[in-house]
C-alpha cells in the first residue's frame, strides 16, 4: 500500500537542494557584497594609489599571486574551512565567538583578556561599518568618470546622494529590497567572471601567476616594496569577516556553496583579467576595473557596480544593527530603541540611534576624504586588526576547547597569524594618511563598551552591597504592611535581594499588593533560549515570587506576552490588574576605587540617554511605576 501522505525521500532531499540554492542565492547577496566590490579598487590601489608599484611582469604577476594565495589561506582556509565551524548555536561574529569561548571554559582566568579582545574586535567592526558603504560607493561612481573624463565634480553629489536615500531607506526594512538583492549580485558576478575572461583571452600567460612563485619572487626581489602593496591587497579580502558574521542568517552551507561555487572563481578570474589587461595595456592602471570592458558597455558597468556597492553597503549597515543589538544583550551598550521590521523574517531590525550615527560618520568620510584612493588609506586596519584578533581567539578555541592534536593545529595558527599580522603592520604605515580614522572610532567604540560593562558591574555591587535579604524582608518588614488587590510586578536586575523599588515603595506608600513578583531577565551567552528553558519560578512564602526570565542574545525581549504565560504562582496575570515598578538610578561620580571620574561621568551620561525599560521591555506604558534612587559608584 502506497503512502501518499509523506514526500519519497528523493522529493525530500529535492526539496532540501531547493532551499540550500535559495539561501545560497541570499547569502551572495547579502554576505559576499564587500567582498565582491573589492575588484573596483583593490587592483588600482595596489598600482595607483600611495605607494605606487611599476606596471611590469615582476609586479603584475606577483600581485595577482598575492591575491590568489591570500584567498586561499585567509578567506577559504581560516573563514570557510576553519572558523565557520565555530557556531554559537548557528551565530557568528566576534561576540559569538567571544561569548562561545566563555561558555564552554567559564571561570577561565584568561577569560578578562578574551573579553577586551573580542570587544576590541566589536569596535573596529564599527570603524569598518561607516568605511565600508563611503568606500564602495565612491568607487563605482567615480566610473563615470572613465566614461567621461568631465564628470569629475557630480562624483561627490552623487555618491552623498546615493548614501542619503540608503540610509533614509533603512527604516523601512530590508525584507522588500533583499528579494532583489540576490539576482542583482549574482548578475555582477557572472559580470566579473566574463570581463576576466575577455581579456585573459588575451593574455593567457596571466594563468602562471596562481604559482606561488610570482609572490615569493615579488617579495624577495622587493621586499619594502611587497610589505607596502600588502596594505592595498588585502582590499581583495576586505568583508571575508562578513561571511562568519552573517553565518546566523543564512546557515553554514550555503555560505560555502555560494562561496566555492561562485564568488571565488568570480573574483579570481576577475582579477586575473585585471592582470591580463594591465600586461597589455600599462596605461589602463587608471583604473583597471572599467577599463577592462568594451566602451560601449561601460556606462552599464557604472550602474550594475553602483547597484553592487549599494548592497554591500546595506549588508555592512545591517551588520552594524545586529552587532549593536548583541552587544546591548550581551551588557556592552546600553538600552536603545529596537525596531522590528519585519513580522516573519526574523533578525530584520532597525536602530534609529545606530543608523544616523553611521550616517553623519559617512558623510564625514565623503566630504572629508573626497575620493576613493584617499580613503583607501583609511581602509583596511579595521578589517585587518578584526581578522588578527579573530586568529587570537580562534588560537584559543582550537587548543582550549576543541584540543586539536598540536602537531598541526600550531602551524596552521602560526600561518594565519604570520599572514594576518603582516597585513596588519603593513596597514599601520597608512595611520598618517587616514588610518587613524578608524583607529579613532574604534578606540571612542572600545571605551564606550568597556565603561558601560565596568560601570554596570559596579552599581550592581553597591546595590547588592546595600540590599536587603529577601527572607529577612518577608518575614518583617512584609508581615506588618496592608496588603491591597492586584499584581506587583518589580524589576530587578540582581537574582537576590531586595530590589529597590520595592523598599522605595514600602517605605513612602506603606502598602504592598497581594501578590509580588520579583522579576529577573537574564541574556544568555547563546543566541536563542528555547520556550521550556525560557521561565523559572520561586516561590518565597507570604504571596512573594521570585521570577527569572531568559533570553538569547539574539532574540526580541517582550515580558507582558512571557507573563501571560506563567504558571505555579497564584491565578493567571491580568494586565488590567497588574503594576509595573521600575528603579531609575542617578548615578553620583564619587572618589570610591572603581572608574576614573572621567569613566563614571561618560557611564552617567550613557545611563541618562539609555532607552527606558519601560520601552525596551515593551511594559504598557499606563501600568508603569518609577521611584528614583541615588547611587554612587
Amino acid at each position: 500500500m502506497s503512502n501518499h501522505g509523506a514526500p519519497s525521500a528523493a522529493a525530500q532531499t529535492d526539496h532540501g537542494h531547493q532551499s540550500l540554492l535559495k539561501l545560497a542565492v541570499g547569502a551572495v547577496g547579502v554576505v559576499f557584497g564587500d567582498i565582491g566590490t573589492s575588484p573596483l579598487y583593490a587592483f588600482k590601489e595596489t598600482f595607483g594609489g600611495h605607494h605606487k608599484l611599476a606596471v611590469d611582469g615582476l609586479h603584475v604577476f606577483g600581485v595577482v599571486s598575492l591575491i590568489f594565495w591570500t584567498m586561499m589561506l585567509v578567506v577559504t582556509l581560516k573563514y570557510v574551512m576553519v572558523i565557520m565551524r565555530a557556531d554559537n548555536r548557528g551565530e557568528g561574529g566576534s561576540l559569538a565567538l567571544l561569548a562561545l569561548i566563555s561558555r564552554l571554559s567559564p571561570g577561565d582566568t584568561r577569560s578578562a583578556q578574551l573579553i577586551l579582545l573580542g570587544v576590541l574586535a566589536t569596535a573596529l567592526f564599527f570603524g569598518d561599518a561607516i568605511i565600508t558603504p563611503a568606500m564602495s560607493v565612491l568607487s563605482a561612481v567615480e566610473g563615470i568618470t572613465v566614461v567621461e573624463a568631465s564628470m569629475a565634480p557630480v562624483v561627490v553629489p552623487i555618491a552623498i546622494t546615493i548614501l542619503l536615500a540608503l540610509f533614509f531607506f533603512q527604516s523601512r526594512g530590508t525584507q522588500r529590497v533583499g528579494a532583489i538583492f540576490g539576482p542583482i549580485v549574482l548578475v555582477y558576478f557572472a559580470t566579473l567572471a566574463v570581463l576576466g575572461v575577455v581579456n585573459i583571452l588575451d593574455y593567457p600567460g596571466i594563468l602562471a601567476a596562481l604559482n606561488p612563485w610570482h609572490a615569493a619572487a615579488f617579495i624577495l626581489d622587493s621586499p619594502l616594496a611587497a610589505f607596502l602593496a600588502l596594505g592595498s591587497v588585502v582590499l581583495a579580502v576586505t568583508g571575508a569577516e562578513a561571511l562568519y558574521a552573517d553565518m546566523g542568517h543564512f546557515g553554514r552551507k550555503p555560505i560555502r556553496l555560494a562561496w566555492y561555487a561562485l564568488v571565488l572563481p568570480a573574483l579570481m578570474i576577475n582579477y586575473l583579467g585585471q592582470g591580463a589587461l594591465l600586461m597589455v595595456t600599462p596605461e589602463a592602471v587608471a583604473n583597471p576595473f572599467f577599463l577592462m570592458a568594451p566602451e560601449w558597455a561601460r556606462l552599464p558597468l557604472v550602474v550594475l557596480a553602483t547597484l553592487a556597492t549599494i548592497i554591500a553597503s546595506q549588508a555592512v549597515i545591517s551588520g552594524a544593527f545586529s552587532v549593536t543589538q548583541q552587544a546591548i544583550q550581551l551588557g556592552f551598550l546600553p538600552r536603545m530603541k529596537i525596531v522590528h521590521t519585519s513580522a516573519s523574517a526574523f533578525g530584520q531590525i532597525y536602530i534609529p540611534a545606530v543608523n544616523w550615527t553611521l550616517l553623519v560618520l559617512v558623510m564625514a568620510l565623503v566630504f572629508g576624504f573626497q575620493s576613493s584612493s584617499n580613503l583607501a588609506a583609511a581602509y583596511g586596519i579595521a578589517v585587518t586588526g578584526t581578522m588578527f584578533i579573530d586568529t587570537l581567539l580562534l588560537g584559543v578555541l582550537v587548543l582550549t576547547i576543541w584540543r586539536w592534536p598540536m602537531w598541526w593545529a600550531a602551524p596552521l595558527l602560526a600561518v594565519f597569524a604570520i599572514v594576518d599580522f603582516a597585513y596588519f603592520a603593513s596597514n599601520l604605515t597608512k595611520v598618517p594618511d587616514g588610518g587613524w580614522f578608524p583607529l579613532v572610532i574604534g578606540l571612542i567604540g572600545f571605551t564606550g563598551l568597556t565603561t558601560w560593562s565596568r560601570g554596570r558591574a559596579l552599581m550592581q555591587d553597591r546595590l547588592r552591597d546595600s540590599s536587603m535579604p529577601i527572607e529577612v524582608f518577608i518575614k518583617s518588614a512584609a508581615a506588618a504592611a496592608t496588603r491591597v488587590p492586584g499584581t506587583a510586578v518589580f524589576m530587578t536586575t540582581s537574582p537576590v535581594g531586595v530590589p529597590q523599588a520595592l523598599l522605595h515603595n514600602l517605605k513612602h506608600n506603606k502598602i504592598l499588593h497581594e501578590r509580588i513578583m520579583i522579576l529577573t531577565v537574564v541574556i544568555d551567552e547563546v543566541p536563542y533560549v528555547s520556550d521550556e528553558d525560557r521561565i523559572g519560578v520561586r516561590e518565597l512564602g507570604g504571596g512573594f515570587y521570585r521570577i527569572l526570565i531568559r533570553y538569547g542574545f539574539m532574540q526580541e525581549i517582550d515580558i507582558p506576552a512571557v507573563l501571560k504565560t506563567v504558571e505555579n504562582c497564584g491565578p493567571k496575570l491580568k494586565m488590567m490588574e497588574t503594576s509595573f515598578f521600575l528603579s531609575r538610578q542617578t548615578l553620583l561620580a564619587s572618589d570610591k576605587p572603581g572608574m576614573a571620574i572621567w569613566r563614571e561621568h561618560l557611564f552617567s551620561w550613557m545611563m541618562r540617554n539609555a532607552e527606558s525599560a519601560m520601552d525596551f521591555f515593551k511594559l504598557p506604558t499606563n501600568r508603569v511605576v518609577e521611584l528614583g534612587s541615588q547611587v554612587e559608584i
